[in-house]
């Protein structure tokens, strides 16, 4: 009797052991390394260099770089960044001076480097990263932006806390290696079309309504193709600077033909809780156009002069002032009402 009452413990304890495991999730390294370096169609002899981030994407990088062995490409080896956060006792000076020193002095070092990949973790606040950009800015050289978890690119909405990491994870894998590229551009060339035919209007049920015109400005299409003819056919910084996975669409509007509302979720501006929120955009000529961050105080009627230092520059073309943050939040440091349109 008592075997078979340990037996039947055992079994119930097996079962709940097996219940408490949690979800596994390994990351395809050699599918991922094949299919970025595909997208580069890097060439033989062209010279390739990896910046990353001390701890992350780590298992990859060995895969990547023997990938761009296999083309016949230089590899130039890895820079890492600095890890963050750093210490608490290092002096911002020095840092921020060492920097700069070090952005000019990879500028020149780096003249040679065909193309590259910005690894999850890094960003242009790193010397590595924001020198590669000064040199694409010069119309020379391609990069692969890959994005993941890092850097705020997944964050929640108001009422939807993030599903797990490897969900994430296993959503964006599938995003990067099942993508038809091919399909992905001409869709976003229709788009663009569209777009140019007319008015573009955008709208949601929490009360966006805002119009605009993109004329005949630049698109930047993330369409996952950073070959060096579609670098060579750049027009903007990010033509040159390709996302993986690919996806975005990037155009500004002309300024003067912005109108309409902008309604945020609830949310929070510099630490404070803010519900109802409407940026409210009214189009007229003027000289620029700017939208207040957050003012000093909550004033229930204000007008925000262009020159107003507490402003952020939305736009360079032909608007002065715009009715923004309609906020019914009782929140200190916010305003109430309308501001008053200039």
């Amino acid at each position: 009797m008592r075997s078979s009452a340990f037996a039947v413990l055992l079994v119930l304890s097996t079962a709940g052991m097996a219940q408490s495991v949690p979800p596994r999730f390994t990351l395809e390294w050699e599918a991922l390394a094949a299919h970025i370096v595909a997208r580069l169609d890097l060439q033989a002899g062209e010279r390739f260099l990896t910046v990353a981030r001390p701890g992350v994407f780590d298992e990859l990088i060995p895969h990547l770089r023997y990938e761009v062995m296999k083309t016949g490409a230089v590899d130039l080896g890895v820079i890492d960044v600095l890890a963050e956060p750093v210490p608490a006792e290092w002096s911002e000076e020095v840092l921020r001076e060492a920097g700069l020193a070090a952005r000019g002095a990879l500028s020149d070092m780096l003249q040679s480097v065909d193309a590259s990949i910005m690894l999850p973790g890094t960003n242009p606040t790193h010397p590595a990263y924001a020198a590669l950009q000064d040199i694409l800015r010069t119309q020379r050289g391609r990069t692969v932006h890959f994005h993941w978890l890092q850097n705020g690119s997944a964050f929640p909405l108001p009422g939807q806390p993030l599903p797990p990491a490897h969900v994430i994870e296993t959503t964006y894998q599938q995003a990067l290696l099942g993508t038809d590229y091919e399909a992905l551009a001409a869709h976003q060339r229709r788009f663009e079309q569209s777009m140019r035919s007319g008015e573009v209007r955008v709208t949601n049920p929490a009360g966006t309504d805002i119009r605009f015109r993109i004329g005949n400005r630049p698109v930047n299409f993330q369409d996952g193709d950073a070959s060096t003819p579609r670098a060579e056919r750049g027009v903007v910084l990010i033509d040159r600077e390709i996302e993986l996975p690919a996806g975005a669409l990037r155009v500004a509007p002309v300024e003067e033909t912005v109108y309409g509302t902008i309604a945020f979720p609830p949310s929070q501006w510099s630490g404070s809780a803010v519900v109802g929120l409407e940026l409210t955009f009214e189009a007229r000529p003027a000289r620029s156009l700017r939208c207040l961050r957050k003012p000093a105080r909550p004033p229930s009627r204000r007008k925000w002069p262009a020159r107003d230092p507490q402003a952020v520059l939305f736009g360079s073309s032909r608007w002065d002032s715009i009715r923004c943050w309609r906020c019914r939040s009782r929140t200190p440091g916010f305003p109430t009402t309308d501001t008053e349109r200039a």
